[in-house]
């Protein structure tokens, strides 16, 4: 151990005694027993640079990526076709060295990027300004939560069943510790929040209510008859959308919505193991004071020339750290970047054409899987992109038979809905998709049937 480690034997018996320790191993005398390895570690001898990387080369092979099998994933993270500019954009040094604007005024470039990203999603989503950005879709989403109960001064956030269960968790975990009581709202036939349940729980003590919409089924939620109820308690309508479908359906800001987030991946990022993500954040003129992040405004100088200018700048390191509402920053610029390249790629007319395609792809994959014996459609509301199957056998076991064929049928939803008795799939189409991989997961699925 000690080896690994830059400092005399000396220098580690001073800040032992300091901080009253006998040994290096007395700090990890928290960690159990049986989680403590003993001994010394087998490893093999060293190698050069050649056998370093082909090793590690041969351990990258062993893995089966969801982009090298035949995968019908979704439910927030989309392997979408992603236009060559948008890396051959981020790839400039200019953009993917670029850091935090500190100092705005020689940042002009950072700047306008910010701007546009600002610009694009306020347009898509209907609001009146947006940010840029947060780390992802639930950390945006538990943000909302956070600001609308600071807004309100109200302490119960309702959240649909219908959400998606990370975004559930990370709302929770957000709001543990503080004076939030959340509140989870059942989903009715269609898969949508069911309307009477809502009426029942709404009350002068609700900060929120946190829709998703599309829904983690896949189901389009009626925006049109749930934020005329929520504000008419005076609590804020916060719609988590997924951006995709923003250009095929009426976005959350013209029912209303006072707080729109979203994940953003789908927009130009890559379906990675764990990131990184984009998440999305846009309101109303009246929350613009509380919102987190930062905000980009275009002025002009004496010289009559334009510029931008960090007009809203709520983090740690700008003002008081106990008075911040982000410390947002960093990467994050090249994900939005990515995000702009994508929307500014694809213009107008491409996202209502991709998410036109996207819908027209799910309608049919889910004719054509409801028509095999022993599958049925598990909610009967509209749907966008993805859709949940009810399977003959458990759907775990379908997965788990997809794995000799290099096919992944979808999300097995047996962990976050039991109710559904482990035989419900998450079935998502994306653009990538072609007839005949709809012909082969149709094979497939039809292998199991009664």
């Amino acid at each position: 151990m000690h080896g690994f480690i830059p400092h005399t034997e000396d220098d580690l018996r001073a800040m032992l005694e300091e901080i009253g320790v006998e040994s290096l191993e007395g700090l990890f005398s928290t960690i159990p027993e049986n989680c403590q390895f003993k001994g010394i570690l087998a490893l093999p001898p060293g190698e050069g640079e050649f056998g370093t990387a082909r090793r590690i080369r041969e351990l990258a092979e062993a893995n089966r990526p969801a982009t090298r099998q035949l995968a019908f994933l979704g439910g927030g993270i989309y392997d979408r076709v992603i236009p060559a500019l948008t890396s051959q954009v981020l790839s400039r040094p200019e953009f993917y060295t670029a850091y935090t604007p500190y100092q705005p005024e020689v940042s002009q470039g950072t700047l306008q990027a910010i701007f546009e990203f600002q610009t694009l999603i306020a347009r898509l989503t209907g609001m009146e300004a947006a940010n840029a950005s947060m780390y992802d879709g639930a950390s945006a989403l538990a943000e909302a939560a956070l600001l609308a109960g600071a807004s309100t001064r109200r302490s119960r956030l309702l959240l649909p069943r219908s959400l998606q269960p990370s975004c559930r968790r990370v709302v929770e975990t957000y709001t543990r510790g503080q004076d939030y009581v959340l509140e989870e709202l059942p989903y009715d036939d269609r898969g949508e929040i069911d309307l009477s349940a809502l009426d029942g729980a709404l009350g002068d003590d609700v900060a929120a209510v946190l829709i998703q919409s599309p829904n983690f089924f896949g189901v389009v939620e009626d925006l049109e008859a749930l934020i005329p109820r929520i504000q008419a308690v005076g609590a804020l309508a916060v719609v988590h959308s997924e951006p995709s479908s923003l250009g095929f359906l009426e976005p959350p800001g013209s029912f209303g919505a006072d707080i729109v987030t979203g994940e953003g991946q789908s927009l130009g990022l890559p379906m990675s193991f764990g990131g990184p993500s984009l998440g999305i954040m846009a309101v109303g003129a009246a929350h613009l004071r509380r919102l987190p992040g930062r905000l980009v405004g275009s002025t002009v100088d004496a010289s009559g020339r334009e510029g931008y200018v960090l007009t809203l700048q709520t983090r740690e390191q700008h003002i008081r750290r106990e008075k911040a509402t982000s410390n947002i920053c960093t990467n994050q610029g090249l994900m939005m970047l990515a995000a702009t390249v994508y929307l500014a790629a694809l213009g107008e007319q491409g996202m209502r054409d991709l998410a036109e395609g996207l819908a027209r792809g799910a309608s049919e994959l889910a004719g054509r899987l409801q028509a095999l014996p022993g599958y049925e459609p598990a909610f009967s509301g509209d749907f966008y992109q993805e859709f949940v199957l009810r399977t003959p056998l458990p759907a775990a076991e379908i997965l788990e038979a997809g794995r000799e064929f290099e096919i992944i049928p979808g999300i097995d939803l047996s962990a976050d809905y039991p109710e559904l008795d482990g035989r419900a799939l998450l079935v998502t189409v994306t653009d990538k998709h072609r007839l005949e991989d709809f012909d082969r997961l149709a094979e497939f699925l039809g292998g199991f049937g009664s």
